[in-house]
């Protein structure tokens, strides 16, 4: 398995190539060469696993072994592999509070929950990056090699990004989060992070905005590689591969039947920002995997109207929602959709996006518009539907909906006609609502909120903040010199760079 740019402007490369990558070289996105197609035995086998299993499965199609063995992925038995290289897979899933990883809960009225939540971060993201940071760890402890990671978050990315590498000796990562934009959890999830290779950065600009300055360091390709730069947002294959094994769980949860010909149908309704998630479910459907896909978006609408109208276009500044980690105008996975929908070709996707960044806007052909909307069904939800499906669910279920999975609820309430005509629904729950208590409480609910997260409000917190007027590239690109350069004279006693000087908030 090889993996191109969705550009076509840069040679392919293995997935160690592409894990340690973010965006390829000419801007594009890593997508795998070719899709694997499954068939219906391979279907009706991998029914019986479980969320781990399913996990493995994919990364054994998606990564050579002669790269990370299967008994290194998932503790197979094989002669002369060492202990220490077992067990990626299950050691990314130890911290996880539920003994089967992911839950499905089912409500009244067919509304199938999908808990995607139940790691440390209390987030979606923590299944991802738990399994990135293990495959990370492992090639750089094979090459003793040193990495910078450069990530930007509109909420959820950025704390199980730093869960994923916090105290690793191989590893700094720099988040950027946009001030008062994410709750006070998500916040303090990583601001209380007090960690030599940890270092957060408070911007005064909204998430769009601060992407431009990652997007500028890894533009500067000399920069890039003297620095050993890499992103951990979905722009990183690694995420998008392991959250295909998401389809696949749902599906086997929710279909009534393995045994018919052809195979049933099952909605998902995902809830989406940066278009990663869906993005995976469009691969699992290339796969084989009958499913239909809803984009489910908050009043941020740049998905819906692009499957709706093919209107990929910016339609003024971010919106500040409920469902906050979603407020996204650029969603950068968008192009993966166009490239794996237009038959993978490049020379288009090229196309399309240059326009796309020159005009922020962009109106799909006709054809591959088609493709889109034969492919995802959308919905947006405005801060009132989001209100009005968090109530309705704990009036009929006594269960707590956070405001991005109330997005999806918000669909499934405005379909129910097409539920109970007997296609199953399973609506993805990307967080948990005790992450977002301001939004609880304005649907006049009362917030559920876990020790660990009480916890939070008395810790230390640790960051810098990057005003309006400052050049926030130049100040990431110092800090992260400085970095390097400790990490080259490292036995000379110094502090790091994190710890110098910095106490509270500097």
């Amino acid at each position: 398995m090889e993996y191109i740019s969705t550009r076509g402007g840069t040679g392919a490369v293995d997935f160690e190539g592409a894990l340690f990558s973010g965006y390829a070289p000419d801007g594009g996105l890593f997508m795998p060469s070719c899709i694997p197609l499954l068939d219906t035995a391979t279907l009706q086998q991998w029914s019986r696993l479980s969320y781990p299993e399913l996990v493995k499965e994919i990364c054994y199609l998606f990564v050579k072994p002669e790269l990370i063995p299967r008994s290194t992925l998932s503790g197979e038995p094989q002669v002369g592999a060492a202990r220490r290289d077992a067990y990626l897979i299950d050691r990314a899933f130890s911290k996880f509070r539920h003994k089967d990883v992911v839950h499905l809960s089912r409500l009244k009225g067919g509304l199938n929950v999908l808990e995607l939540w139940h790691g440390v971060t209390y987030a979606f993201k923590d299944l991802s990056l738990s399994c990135t940071g293990q495959f990370l760890q492992y090639f750089l402890e094979k090459k003793q090699k040193h990495i910078t990671v450069l990530v930007g978050t509109s909420g959820d990315t950025g704390s199980s990004a730093i869960e994923s590498v916090r105290g690793q000796k191989n590893v700094d990562i720099f988040v950027l989060l946009p001030k008062g934009l994410c709750t006070q959890i998500q916040e303090l999830q990583m601001t209380t992070v007090i960690e030599d290779n940890v270092h957060v950065f408070v911007v005064h600009g909204n998430s769009d905005e601060i992407d431009e300055p990652i997007k500028e360091l890894f533009a500067d390709v000399d920069f890039a590689r003297r620095n050993n730069l890499m992103s951990l947002n979905s722009v990183n294959w690694s995420r998008i591969m392991v959250q295909i094994a998401h389809y696949f769980y749902a599906y086997f949860q929710c279909a009534s039947t393995l045994d018919s010909t052809p195979l049933p149908v099952v909605e998902i309704v995902v809830p989406t920002g940066g278009g990663g998630n869906v993005t995976a479910g469009c691969i699992a459907q290339k796969m084989g995997l009958p499913i239909q896909l809803v984009a489910a978006v908050n009043s941020n609408d740049i998905i819906h109207r692009t499957v709706k109208d093919g209107d990929f276009s910016l339609s003024g500044r971010v919106k500040a929602t409920l469902a906050s980690a979603m407020d996204i105008q650029e969603p950068y996975n968008v192009e993966r959709i166009l490239w794996l929908l237009s038959g993978s070709d490049s020379h288009l996707t090229k196309t399309l996006m240059e326009q796309f960044t020159v005009s922020k806007s962009l109106k799909l052909p006709e054809g591959l518009h088609r493709k889109v909307s034969e492919t995802l069904r959308s919905c947006s939800a405005s801060d009132e539907d989001i209100v009005q499906a968090m109530q309705r669910c704990w009036e009929e279920n006594h269960y707590l909906l956070c405001p991005h999975s109330a997005v999806a609820a918000h669909y499934h309430y405005s379909h129910l006609d097409s539920c109970a005509s007997g296609t199953p629904r399973c609506c993805l729950a990307p967080a948990s609502a005790a992450k977002f208590q301001d939004a609880v409480l304005r649907a006049g609910l009362v917030p559920e909120i876990p020790p660990e997260i009480t916890a939070l409000k008395a810790m230390e917190t640790r960051s810098t903040v990057l005003q309006r007027g400052e050049d926030w590239a130049q100040v990431l690109r110092d800090r992260i010199t400085a970095v390097e350069q400790w990490w080259g004279k490292r036995g000379a006693g110094l502090p790091p760079p994190g710890l110098q000087g910095v106490n509270g908030q500097a």
